[in-house]
C-alpha cells in the first residue's frame, strides 16, 4: 500500500478524484468560482475546513464522506469489480435499458403537444377576456 493512500491528506484525495473525474484545475476553479491557484492551495493542503470540502464534494459531484474515504486501492477495485462482472456475463457491453428510448420519445412528443394546445387555448381564452372587456366599456 503506497504512503499516498495511508495518508489522510484530503488534498491529495481531492486531487485523484478531480483527476479520475477528467476535470482540470480550472474547472473545478471555475465550479467552485475561485481561480487555479487557489485549487492548487486546497490540493497541497493537508486538511480544510468543512463549508470549503462541502463545497468541493458538490462541485466534483461526490460526497463529502467519499472524498474523507477515497483510496486508490478501493477506487481500482471497484473497477475491476465491475470489469470482472461484465466478463462473466459473457458481453463486453451490457445493456440493461428498462425502457423502450422509442416510447420515451413518443412520450415526450405526447407531453409537447398537450403543452402546445393549453398554450394555444390560453391565449384564445386571453384573447376572449379581452374582447369582453372591450364590449363592457
Amino acid at each position: 500500500m503506497s504512503t499516498l493512500t495511508k495518508s489522510n491528506h484530503i488534498g491529495r484525495k481531492i486531487s485523484r478524484i478531480r483527476e479520475l473525474r477528467d476535470m482540470k484545475q480550472e474547472a473545478l476553479a471555475q465550479a467552485l468560482g475561485t481561480n487555479q491557484q487557489a485549487i492548487s492551495a486546497i490540493e497541497n493542503s493537508e486538511t480544510i475546513d468543512d463549508e470549503k470540502l462541502i463545497d468541493v464534494a458538490k462541485a466534483l459531484g461526490v460526497t463529502v464522506e467519499a472524498i474523507k474515504n477515497f483510496s486508490d486501492e478501493a477506487a481500482i477495485n471497484y473497477f475491476n469489480s465491475f470489469t470482472d462482472n461484465v466478463v462473466t456475463t459473457g458481453s463486453i457491453f451490457a445493456n440493461n435499458c428498462t425502457f423502450n428510448p422509442l416510447d420515451k420519445l413518443i412520450e415526450s412528443y405526447d407531453e409537447n403537444k398537450k403543452l402546445y394546445e393549453r398554450l394555444v387555448q390560453a391565449e384564445k381564452d386571453k384573447v376572449e377576456f379581452l374582447e369582453n372587456l372591450l364590449k363592457q366599456k
